[in-house]
């Protein structure tokens, strides 16, 4: 057996000890309070980040490129993963993760500019983010730099999953829709995993976000009007 899974059981037979009565509540159903839509990306502590060692407290969905749809016989739908929370278990409330430095923004960005060469699962996943890339790609300014330019699709990605979600017929009408950037880069600032909201229910003028929740406004912030 490969050191890694046996260190891997070892974590969890701790997590196992310490959980032991942590599902006494959440056995049989769960009622998470928010579905979230992470990238798969190792560095995105998507449980950690928010605090939370609640089972039963978040709905946690993971893919390359924080995507929200799929595609099917019936053309792009929201992803079943996503909607099955907002559908079944009475979450009212999604968030569209994304996160500074993102490898598939980054492998979309190359496929649009420059042609990439993927095997075809990974096409499959690009080839789901090209459409919502497309536009903000032409609209970057054309003396940025590569590393903002990421950032900045990032934040454009961020909003076309918002986006997705808004404007679906199956999502509950009355679903609380955001999105947020995670940033483990210095580039909102110096606070190392800090999450930085972006967009509300299709809302993104940071003024306008902030003078709608001031609770908050420190926590509002955008690399990109656009």
């Amino acid at each position: 057996m490969h050191e890694t899974v046996i260190e891997l059981l070892q974590r969890n037979a701790d997590h196992a000890a310490e959980f032991q009565s942590a599902f006494g509540d959440v056995q049989d159903a769960q009622h998470p309070d928010a579905v979230t839509v992470c990238c798969s990306d190792s560095r995105v502590l998507q449980d950690a980040m928010w605090g939370n060692d609640e089972p039963g407290r978040l709905f946690t969905c993971s893919n390359i490129g924080n995507r929200v749809v799929q595609r099917t016989d019936a053309g792009e739908v929201v992803s079943g993963d996503v909607l099955y929370p907002l559908e079944h278990t009475g979450t009212d409330t999604a968030v569209v993760v994304g996160h500074t430095g993102c490898g598939a923004v980054t492998a979309t960005y190359d496929a649009l500019t420059e042609g990439l060469s993927e095997p075809p699962g990974i096409d499959h996943c690009l080839d789901l983010l090209k459409p919502a890339l497309e536009a903000g790609v032409a609209a970057l300014p054309e003396d940025i730099g590569r590393t903002e330019a990421i950032n900045r699709l990032v934040e454009y990605n961020v909003d076309r999953q918002v986006e997705s979600l808004v404007e679906s017929d199956d999502v509950p009408a009355d679903t609380d829709i955001v999105g947020v950037v995670y940033d483990f880069q210095d580039v909102y600032g110096e606070r190392r995993g800090e999450v930085h909201l972006i967009n509300v229910g299709g809302e993104t003028t940071v003024e306008t976000l902030r003078e709608e929740h001031p609770d908050i406004e420190d926590r509002i912030g955008r690399l990109w009007a656009y």
